[in-house]
């Protein structure tokens, strides 16, 4: 099973009450567009149509817990209504990118408000239902794919409003360092052709802008060879092995720039793996992470030697723009195969095909074949998937190289079902990387067949995009340390997602999440 669920969210919370029109909405019914907030903003509603007083913000309070690749934060701001009059209001909060929501609580004068999580559409639903039966409601909601917002309603003159957000999100981890940002910039943010936009309060000279008490508490999992903060400097108290506790040195920070944190972990020549453990009501949780050696170390360059398999979907659905983006795909995976790999080129639709009997060596004149094959090729036909995995799984193999094959397509198939049933039989040691073409691929069976084979997935909407996402996919592949992981559990009752291990590649951790119906049990 998965231990985080990333999902997008709504929130609803009720009180009882005449429903005017909702913060962050016109007298009409429109949407306005709100600017973006540093930490948090609680921006009030004017009595000029689109227009947003910023509430003063008294204090704010953010702690960040770091578990390895997860971080889970909250933040509690208090804010004052500045006017002498009732007001409504909207509550916007910047995400980092793929971060998700999942408490908030409101503290409106003596009122207490909780909140209810529900998925995007529930979360409509109730909200409309409320409106229509004269109850206040209130939603959260994903203004701008890193903007959420919440509407608050009937704050009194001189009332405070409280408001305590939660939010978890994966890590990012480059080239070996590990980066944790927090958002504070309370920047403007201008939307053509709208006349609306919001600008963050005006401070006297010297004053802090909404200052921001923040620290972190990093379990990092390994001791580490670097701690610092390109944005704010910091008092640092290790707390244990690989614990630490940190802040900005001096105090509470304006909010005048984003907070960030870099650790990079001293793992050495060889990988290393760490275990963190959480008790709930219904368990307890387990996050193994394996990290890979050091990059800078000589001996993390030894690579093992890799086969990649090519397979690119040439049915009609693919015609268009879609056979492009696919095309300049494998054009892009062909140019970064080295003379030491193997490679093999599939293409598919309502027949498959193999360039080569069996994968070849990756010299120039066959990375050329490989090259003008592709440029042929045209969309037209079925979409015949499974002869094509056929081809790819039960031919010949390379002795002794890391099987990476890497399907071209837009998913456009009704028989899923069948297709990861095949997968989950035949796969044998290869790893499954699916690269998903254009605008409304079929996301499901990609991402699901990507986690049976062992691999990623990948999307590539435009064509523009091409040279970065495959570029990330191949800087990735093309450095494999280890590979045929698994984990042994002293307890046969846990269970582990994902099933099936996938390889250790240089500069990116794996990581499985476990649950655990006692604690005590051991992993190897």
């Amino acid at each position: 099973m998965k231990l985080l669920v990333w999902l997008s969210l709504c929130f609803a919370v009720f009180t009882h009450a005449q429903e005017p029109p909702p913060a962050g909405y016109d007298q009409l019914g429109e949407p306005v567009p709100l600017g973006a907030a540093g930490s948090g903003q609680l921006l009030l509603a004017t009595t000029v149509p689109g227009a947003y007083l910023p509430a003063p913000a008294l204090e704010a309070e953010v702690a960040i817990e770091v578990t390895g690749l997860v971080a889970r934060t909250r933040v509690v701001q208090r804010f004052r209504n500045p006017t002498d009059v009732w007001v409504e209001g909207v509550y916007v909060f910047p995400l980092p990118t793929g971060a998700a929501v999942d408490q908030l609580h409101l503290v409106v004068g003596d009122r207490v408000i909780p909140g209810e999580i529900h998925e995007q559409q529930e979360a409509e639903r109730i909200f409309a239902e409320a409106r229509a039966t004269g109850r206040r409601a209130s939603m959260l909601s994903q203004e701008r794919p890193n903007l959420f917002t919440t509407a608050v309603t009937n704050l009194g003159p001189g009332e405070h409003a409280l408001v305590v957000i939660h939010y978890q999100e994966d890590l990012r981890y480059d080239a070996g360092t590990f980066e944790l940002r927090f958002p504070m910039v309370a920047a403007p943010r201008y939307v053509p052709g709208v006349s609306t936009v919001l600008t963050p309060p005006v401070v006297t000279a010297g004053a802090k802008l909404n200052p921001v008490a923040l620290s972190v508490t990093l379990d990092a999992g390994f001791p580490l060879a670097e701690l610092d903060s390109p944005s704010h400097p910091l008092e640092v108290e290790k707390a244990r092995e690989t614990g630490y506790q940190v802040r900005p040195r001096g105090g509470p920070v304006p909010a005048d720039r984003d907070f960030v944190l870099r650790w990079r972990p001293a793992v050495g020549k060889a990988p290393r793996a760490a275990v963190f453990t959480e008790e709930r009501d219904d368990g307890v949780y387990a996050l193994v992470m394996v990290m890979p050696p050091s990059e800078k170390d000589p001996a993390a360059t030894v690579r093992l030697p890799r086969e990649t398999v090519l397979i690119l979907d040439t049915s009609g659905s693919m015609s268009g723009a879609s056979i492009e983006q696919a095309r300049e795909s494998l054009r892009f995976a062909l140019a970064r195969l080295a003379p030491e790999d193997s490679f093999n080129v599939i293409e598919f639709n309502s027949f498959a095909r193999k360039l080569f009997a069996e994968s070849q060596p990756a010299h120039r004149e066959l990375v050329d074949e490989a090259q003008a094959f592709v440029a042929g090729l045209d969309a037209n036909g079925g979409t015949e998937m499974l002869p094509a995995l056929k081809l790819a799984l039960e031919g010949p193999t390379v002795p002794g190289a890391v099987r990476q094959v890497i399907f071209v397509t837009d998913g456009s198939v009704g028989n899923e079902a069948e297709l990861l049933a095949y997968l989950g039989e035949n796969l044998g040691d290869s790893r499954l990387y699916t690269v998903a073409i254009g605008s409304a691929p079929n996301s499901f069976f990609m991402e699901e067949a990507a986690a049976r084979g062992r691999g990623t997935f990948t999307h590539i909407g435009r064509p523009e995009d091409v040279a970065e996402k495959m570029g990330e996919l191949f800087a990735k592949l093309e450095s494999p340390v280890l590979s045929g992981l698994e984990l042994t559990w002293s307890d046969p009752r846990v269970e582990a997602w994902p099933e099936k291990i996938p390889d250790l590649y240089l500069g990116e951790p794996v990581v499985v999440a476990a649950r655990m119906v006692a604690p005590g049990a051991r992993v190897e």
